[in-house]
């Protein structure tokens, strides 16, 4: 583990102050983009520090001038999952560590979590230019891109339990990250914030009334397009999205709540209309898309007579139940043996059919399924029909459409591709359901 430079001491859990004076009005509702006042935070218990946060310099391409704060906790695991907690406007990496319970979260489950840090006057994340709108076009998504791969490289990080949270304008760079770079991004949770590319402007201002004043209105596929269109041509799995805003929200209007949930269900190919919907507690309502458990595709908290700065102590938990980094490795899934994957190919002189059955032969529910195999040598799928599938040779990875997430114990679905091949036209000989090796009969 490297030898920290330089340490902020580690404070328990404390309010973040709005900046409530600013001459002008744009600027006054940048500095809304906040943390909760004290009022709206019960505090948690202090805890005896077992590490520091600590400052990274020169850790990659960093295009505008970010500063990267990092806390690794003593109990740290082998290939860590990694969470990066992004500010709020005013806000600062150090003011997020000490007024969040990420921490101290990470402490007990082994996580690391990065801080970025703003060094621009109005201490708030680009979420509205081209450049930050665009997979690798500059600004602050690539400078957090690169903190995520010096400590994915320092730590031997786990690349499939990657996260991003944050609140207000970490909020919109938490939607901002995931439409950039859904490859790297397992999931997001977000406080208070608009959907990706609401607040897009080309006169180099920071600030969209029009999106604040949650009067940017789209369909679901045009919000899923200006998503998608932030890495065109990637079709490889989604990150999942959990959602956080309250109704009388007079700095990101509450119409900014159904426009995220309609733009990441489209994104994630789910219906717009929920699974399930329940009260975890007093004026929450929770909406679920796309499944009904804990890590459901989409999840939505809705917070009845609750303003802008909605983040309060205990909500941190629920994000890390929706992550799965609550428990130890990634989210539980059936044990070796609980899939059987019956796989047959219908072939002619250079091409070949193929259809294969998954079934949950466990006792639990599977809610959004990837099943990864490898072709044999020459096949290659030219089309394919009640999955996607990527790439098209080699080791492949066939994802769930919206309409066959769900597998019920006992339960089975049928998917199936079209492929050329050079002479081989046998089935895969081996696949894994969500990492899981399946029985193969």
């Amino acid at each position: 583990m490297p030898t920290p430079t330089r340490t902020a001491t580690r404070r328990p859990p404390r309010p973040v102050l709005l900046a409530f004076f600013a001459a002008l009005v744009p600027l006054l509702a940048l500095a809304l983009l906040g943390a909760p006042p004290a009022a709206a935070r019960p505090q948690a218990p202090a805890a005896v520090p077992t590490a520091t946060l600590t400052e990274v310099t020169d850790f990659g391409s960093n295009p505008s001038d970010l500063q990267m704060y990092v806390y690794v906790p003593g109990s740290v695991t082998a290939h860590p999952a990694v969470l990066v907690a992004v500010h709020y406007c005013t806000g600062s990496g150090p003011a997020m560590y000490s007024g969040t319970e990420f921490a101290s979260l990470a402490d007990r489950f082994g996580f690391v979590v990065i801080y970025p840090s703003v060094t621009r006057a109005s201490k708030c994340f680009d979420v509205s230019s081209p450049q930050a709108l665009h997979r690798d076009g500059g600004s602050d998504p690539v400078g957090i891109k690169s903190m995520v791969d010096w400590v994915s490289r320092t730590y031997a990080a786990d690349p499939t339990r990657i996260f991003a949270t944050g609140i207000s304008s970490g909020a919109m760079m938490t939607n901002v990250l995931l439409g950039d770079y859904p490859d790297v991004f397992a999931a997001g949770a977000a406080f208070s914030g608009v959907p990706f590319g609401c607040f897009a402007t080309t006169d180099g201002s920071e600030w969209n009334s029009a999106c604040s004043g949650g009067t940017v209105l789209h369909t679901p596929q045009e919000w899923g397009d200006l998503a998608r269109g932030a890495h065109p041509g990637y079709t490889g799995p989604r990150p999942r999205m959990q959602l956080w805003h309250g109704t009388t929200d007079d700095v990101l209007r509450y119409p900014n709540f159904g426009e995220e949930i309609e733009q990441w269900t489209n994104v994630l190919g789910v219906s717009q209309t929920p699974t399930s919907t329940d009260t975890p507690a007093t004026g929450w309502t929770r909406t679920r898309y796309g499944g009904t458990g804990d890590r459901a595709p989409v999840e939505a908290i809705s917070l009845q007579g609750v303003g802008h700065n909605l983040y309060a102590y205990g909500m941190a938990a629920r994000v890390l139940t929706f992550f799965g980094l609550d428990a130890d490795g990634p989210a539980p899934q059936p044990p070796p043996g609980a899939c059987k994957v019956t796989a047959t190919t219908n072939a002619w002189t250079t091409g070949l059919t193929a259809s294969v059955t998954i079934t949950n032969t466990g006792t639990t529910t599977i809610n959004g399924w990837q099943l990864a195999f490898t072709l044999p040598t020459g096949q290659t799928i030219t089309n394919g029909w009640n999955a996607t599938y990527a790439p098209a040779s080699g080791s492949v990875t066939a994802t769930n459409a919206s309409y066959n997430a769900t597998i019920a114990p006992n339960a089975s679905v049928s998917v199936g591709y079209q492929a050329t091949h050079t002479g081989n036209s046998a089935a895969p000989g081996t696949f894994k359901l969500n990492g899981t090796a399946c029985t193969v009969g």
